[in-house]
């Protein structure tokens, strides 16, 4: 009954696809999406219709009030609450989404883990295995003796956190945990994906997205640091303030979407241990 995780880039399928697997493991979804949780963003964060979230128990979706500042340590507060709700219930707890930093806080600790450096990360994982436990060995005999010496991933966080903190690895290791559990990764073919994003965008837009955003306005939209800088919303309150026109944004948002995605799978492939899956032609009962 241990948590499923699943990841990818927006508009891949992933809220599809967790929908069908915990249909058959009778499991329930915990949305992992930093703009799901607040209430009123429905259009622009392609959040669960209210028949999807009476056919499968959703959890973390408006939680927040616009007025409301949530970060990632409320989100895993609440997270963690809504998983032991779910397995109280005996029930199979289905993460889902595509915000990294709320993965990472979830399975890395928030606030313990030493950040990330992509730089270093990149430099590492260009030299050999046999050359990183070298380095390591020298610098840090003691997590050299006890680290698996064939699982690359983790010789060269081990040899990252080195390198960005000064430190050795093994004085830090108490303070925070290594990711055990891998995450299903969905990915899809970059024309393909870049076809779900415009049709997403064209649908959101049909749905109502500039309606949306002016009553939101008025809910405090514009106030919200974090909110106020979603994909969609963002660009419609800059047209909606003169800036450019309808047709416009509409092209502008699409263009954001498909940076962010590309942005998104670069941070997963980097810093979380995914095991990849076609979204278009994936086998779902393969992920339990």
């Amino acid at each position: 009954m241990k948590p499923i995780y699943i990841c990818g880039p927006t508009a891949v399928g992933k809220s599809a696809i967790a929908m069908d697997l915990a249909a058959r493991i009778n499991g329930e979804i915990i949305s992992v999406d930093s703009m799901q949780v607040y209430r009123g963003m429905d259009i622009g964060t392609a959040k669960p219709s209210l028949e999807e979230r009476n056919q499968i128990g959703h959890h973390l979706i408006d939680v927040a009030d616009l007025s409301e500042n949530f970060d990632a340590a409320r989100f895993v507060k609440l997270a963690k609450e809504a998983e032991a709700e779910i397995l109280r219930r005996g029930k199979r707890p289905i993460y889902c989404g595509g915000t990294g930093l709320y993965f990472n806080a979830l399975l890395q600790g928030l606030g313990d883990a030493p950040p990330s450096d992509a730089k270093i990360r990149a430099e590492l994982e260009n030299i050999p295995l046999p050359r990183l436990l070298e380095d390591l060995k020298e610098t840090d005999p003691v997590t050299w003796e006890k680290i698996d010496r064939k699982n690359p991933r983790r010789v060269i966080r081990a040899l990252e956190v080195i390198r960005v903190t000064g430190r050795p690895f093994s004085e830090q290791r108490s303070t925070w945990r290594e990711i055990e559990t891998p995450l299903i990764g969905l990915e899809c073919e970059r024309d393909d994906l870049h076809q779900r994003i415009n049709s997403r965008v064209d649908e959101m837009f049909g749905a109502g997205l500039v309606e949306e955003t002016c009553a939101l306005l008025k809910q405090g939209l514009r106030e919200n640091q974090t909110a106020s800088q979603a994909l969609g919303y963002k660009q419609v309150i800059e047209h909606l303030d003169g800036g450019a026109s309808l047709a416009e944004t509409i092209e502008l948002v699409k263009l954001r979407t498909r940076q962010f995605a590309k942005r998104q799978m670069t941070w997963f492939k980097r810093q979380l241990p995914c095991k990849w899956f076609n979204a278009g032609s994936i086998d779902v009962n393969k992920l339990v």
